[in-house]
């Protein structure tokens, strides 16, 4: 998220996360140096910072000027990075993207280093796709880290989120269905499906 006022405006609305992107080649880049409401404290609303195969240094740096809370790691980057992370005190969520039962395998091999995995739908891009992937394979599953639902999920899958039974499912994470453009989120939107998901 870039702009001030749509960031007071999700805020308000109390959700556990709030994402700042820092992946150049994202439409949602939020830039090198941050503006007073991105280095904000927005408890209990904590921020996380997103990376596409950054160096550990570079993630450190963002952490500091951004003050983030996690980091959700969206590209190819190993278990011993986020083992040196979560060593430091650093809560990380890394992505993982997803067509088939397969593609779960490789989510245990991160166990103790992650706080949340992020199942997305695998693309040729970067995340923000709009597209899910088909939610019946969630039950090879099955790491001992908590998980958070990705993938082109909208206002219309509140009633299937609650349907979906498995005891790791965290959360979910919401982005190109609930923005009127890129980096720029419907607060409207986003209060109608917390509400209809919160009850």
């Amino acid at each position: 998220m870039r702009e001030t006022a749509n960031i007071a405006e999700v805020k308000a609305l109390k959700p556990d996360f709030l994402g700042l992107i820092f992946y150049p080649k994202s439409s949602r880049f939020v830039g090198e140096e941050p503006t007073e409401a991105q280095a904000a404290n927005l408890a209990p609303t904590k921020k996380v910072g997103v990376f596409v195969n950054n160096t550990e240094e570079y993630i450190l740096e963002k952490i500091e000027k951004f003050h983030l809370d996690l980091v959700q790691l969206h590209g190819a980057e190993t278990p011993e990075l986020c083992k040196s992370l979560t060593e430091k005190g650093i809560s990380v969520i890394k992505a993982f993207s997803i067509t088939d039962a397969a593609d779960l395998e490789n989510v245990s091999q991160y166990d103790g280093y992650t706080t949340y995995n992020l199942l997305d739908t695998k693309t040729p891009k970067v995340g923000g796709s709009g597209m899910k992937f088909d939610w019946n394979i969630l039950g090879h599953y099955t790491s001992k880290t908590p998980f958070l639902l990705s993938g082109g999920l909208d206002i219309d899958d509140v009633e299937a989120i609650k349907a979906l039974q498995h005891p790791a499912l965290a959360g979910v994470d919401l982005n190109s269905k609930f923005e009127v453009a890129p980096a720029l989120k419907d607060a409207q939107k986003l209060e109608q499906f917390f509400k209809q998901l919160r009850n």
